[in-house]
């Protein structure tokens, strides 16, 4: 469901909280983070620029945690000289407010680092993440997760959560190297049901036709999540998206979720059908609701 903005901007890879009685959106910038407002989570209000550093461009995919009273907002940026995107790297800033007065405190991983989720698990804070292995048998991006020592310190010793095994989330062949071709799996988000723990994620780009949002499962009864060891939903060698294009919309990945009153809504981005190739970004933000049931995720309503 295609959500209502006012204004004609793009929210590229939303992500949702909810504080208080008000619902915020950050989304992606290039100048810096964007913030919608709502009450209602269908009717949005574009409240401005939220963030933003000098000397720094492409505000990618900004997360936002609120922790120990502070709202701490991770997101990916490079410096205003740089050309490759590949550049990118983790940065954390710290508000007591969810709506502005973000401060900048550091960076926390080399690029290339992108896409931050940062979830609470048994006391401590961990990071699932997107980087780079040139070296695997299907080169490119993949995610990882690595306990967090504070809101502002890695520990530095990421392990790989989920890789590309499909053909289907080939970003590029040929990208860097003559038959290598360039996969890519990103946005990162994970929640738990009892001791089923599941992690959604982007495949591909959000330019091309396979473009998708799938997920991973791991049992387990710990609260340590680098212990824990997902597999793709339903196998490594079977294309099966929870959300993919259809009739209306595509594009559709780089997701969010928000759990209220014993429902899963996942927020996502995508464009109206017949847009693909367009050279502005017209990806909007969309909601859906899943549910769960014995370790499996569906769509209800979209």
């Amino acid at each position: 469901m295609k959500l209502t903005f006012d204004g004609g901007r793009s929210q590229g890879d939303p992500y949702v909280i909810r504080h208080g009685d008000t619902y915020y959106m950050y989304a992606t910038g290039a100048k810096g983070v964007q913030l919608y407002t709502a009450r209602d989570k269908y009717h949005w209000h574009y409240a401005g620029i939220c963030y933003s550093l000098e000397g720094e461009k492409e505000y990618w995919a900004p997360a936002v945690l609120f922790h120990e009273g502070r709202f701490w907002l991770y997101y990916s940026s490079m410096g205003e000289w740089e050309t490759d995107t590949h550049r990118q790297r983790m940065c954390v800033a710290v508000s007591d407010r969810p709506d502005g007065g973000f401060a900048f405190v550091g960076e926390l991983i080399a690029p290339f680092s992108i896409d931050a989720h940062v979830v609470e698990s048994g006391g401590d804070l961990y990071m699932y993440y997107s980087t780079n292995d040139y070296e695997a048998e299907r080169a490119g991006t993949l995610i990882v997760v690595d306990k967090m020592l504070s809101p502002t310190k890695m520990c530095g010793h990421p392990q790989v959560v989920v890789r590309a095994t499909l053909d289907e989330e080939i970003f590029m062949r040929d990208r860097f190297r003559k038959g290598q071709h360039w996969h890519t799996l990103e946005g990162a988000f994970y929640f738990r049901v009892g001791d089923d723990h599941f992690l959604t994620y982007s495949g591909n780009c959000y330019q091309n036709e396979t473009y998708y949002i799938g997920y991973a499962v791991a049992h387990g009864h710990t609260d340590d999540l680098t212990k824990l060891h997902f597999h793709k939903y339903p196998d490594d060698n079977t294309y099966c998206p929870l959300v993919a294009k259809n009739d209306v919309e595509e594009g559709t990945g780089h997701n969010s979720i928000l759990a209220e009153d014993g429902h899963l809504y996942l927020f996502y981005h995508g464009r109206d059908y017949g847009t693909r190739g367009t050279a502005a970004d017209v990806r909007t933000a969309r909601i859906c609701e899943i549910t769960e049931r014995d370790g499996k995720l569906e769509v209800v309503s979209r």
